[in-house]
């Protein structure tokens, strides 16, 4: 998730908890107002009605009854005053209370009252009913949900809005600057245009850290460069001048077995040397990637460099690359990566053994496939593959542990997906996956 829309929800969770504990406050408060309200007006009808108790008609109804009941045609109110025959306290309270008029029964806050009048006691009830309260919480209940939902719509666009205007020079930083670390040479030193101090501080921080790096590439470009002097130049001598002396020299054989073993050991340290050179050429990018590469192109002229040794080990040679799948990169890397995977199938396989090449496409990508039937390996050395160095058991004298080391390398300069699975004693498959961005 980007950090952009993690800031936009936190700020909309935290304005959602506050509105929320707001709104329950609100919905608390207005039902207190509402009942403190309705308990002023019964309070009030009190008065008003104890001062009309003098009304002739009142007066007969309770010299006849001995009570007085009344309530309007909605039943929202009710009286109710009848004669008591002790004197009671004369203080007023309220209750919450459910009674029935006329079938219905409705809950009502009831102001009860006792009093003395014209030498006689009286109780009088006043009610009001609650569904007035009930409506108007379900109607501001209501309300508010709707502002809630509204408010956090816009509380997340607002939010959006402005952490994308506020991380937009942070975003450019990643895309122009961290996205192109592994290509100091054309790195750009330009500055961000931002007004927030920290994005200057990394944008700062970054450019400096390049410059440096970008003097360590050019020291290392020239160390290989001397490698490739200091060392393969002697040792090209060396070899010459050994294979002069085995022409010329009359050597007993002991002699021309330890020239010829002298030969090898300078054969291996050169190619060594040119695995080692061409892995730092690699990571370092000194490559292009002009080329469009044709795979089944590329598996042809595989087959045909290694035939011989095919024919050698009497292994069954399989191309299933039905589509011409092509990729933008270096011809000449990827015949490397491809030679190298195939020779490995080749050197640990067991004779009248097969090695399968398919190839499958889709719209993200494609994926090829080598699969051979050789002595495979165990999870651990599956997991050291592509150090440097690591060699397999093998029969080849040859082997210098550096041939997957050069597939990762290559594949990452062009951004293929390397993945080996392996079973001890029934094969290897290796997965190139090439994404069609």
């Amino acid at each position: 998730m980007k950090l952009q829309v993690k800031l936009a929800l936190y700020n909309t969770l935290t304005k959602v908890a506050i509105i929320t504990v707001l709104s329950i406050a609100i919905l608390f408060s207005i039902n207190r107002i509402s009942i403190k309200h309705i308990q002023q007006r019964l309070i009030q009808k009190k008065s008003k009605f104890i001062s009309n108790l003098s009304s002739s008609e009142i007066n007969d109804l309770i010299t006849k009854q001995g009570s007085y009941t009344d309530y309007n045609l909605l039943k929202e109110e009710f009286i109710v005053l009848q004669q008591i025959n002790e004197e009671r306290s004369n203080a007023s309270y309220f209750i919450s209370d459910k009674r029935i008029i006329e079938g219905d029964e409705e809950e009502y806050q009831i102001l009860t009252t006792n009093f003395k009048f014209r030498d006689k006691y009286y109780q009088l009830e006043l009610g009001e009913t609650m569904s007035s309260v009930s409506q108007l919480d379900h109607t501001i209940s209501i309300f508010t949900f709707l502002i809630l939902v509204i408010a956090v719509g816009l509380t997340l666009l607002a939010d959006l809005t402005f952490t994308k205007f506020l991380l937009n020079p942070f975003y450019k930083i990643v895309d122009q600057k961290l996205n192109k670390v592994d290509d100091p040479q054309n790195f750009n030193y330009n500055p961000i245009a931002t007004s927030t101090q920290d994005f200057r501080i990394l944008d700062n921080s970054i450019s400096t850290l390049m410059v440096k790096m970008t003097g360590l590439l050019v020291t290392e470009k020239e160390f290989i460069g001397n490698v490739s002097h200091e060392l393969l130049t002697p040792i090209s001598i060396l070899g010459s001048r050994i294979e002069n002396i085995i022409e010329q020299e009359t050597l007993s054989e002991e002699g021309e077995n330890k020239l010829f073993a002298c030969l090898r050991t300078l054969g291996r340290l050169k190619s060594i040397i040119n695995s080692l050179l061409l892995i730092s050429k690699v990571e370092n990018k000194q490559f292009l990637k002009n080329d469009t590469v044709s795979i089944r192109q590329t598996i042809d002229g595989v087959y045909e460099e290694l035939e011989h040794r095919l024919l050698m080990k009497k292994l069954n040679f399989k191309i299933n690359v039905k589509q011409d799948l092509t990729f933008h990169g270096n011809q000449s890397l990827f015949h490397i990566l491809m030679m190298n995977i195939v020779n490995n199938a080749i050197k640990y396989n067991v004779e009248n053994g097969e090695i399968n090449i398919e190839g499958t496409g889709n719209t993200e990508g494609f994926v090829i496939s080598i699969q051979d039937t050789g002595i495979g390996m165990d999870d651990k050395t599956v997991e050291n593959a592509f150090n440097r160095f690591e060699k397999f058991n093998s029969t080849e004298k040859d082997s210098q542990g550096l041939g997957l080391a050069i597939v990762r390398s290559i594949a990452l300069f062009h951004g293929i997906d390397v993945q080996i699975s392996s079973k001890k004693n029934i094969g290897t498959t290796v997965l190139l996956s090439f994404n069609s961005k």
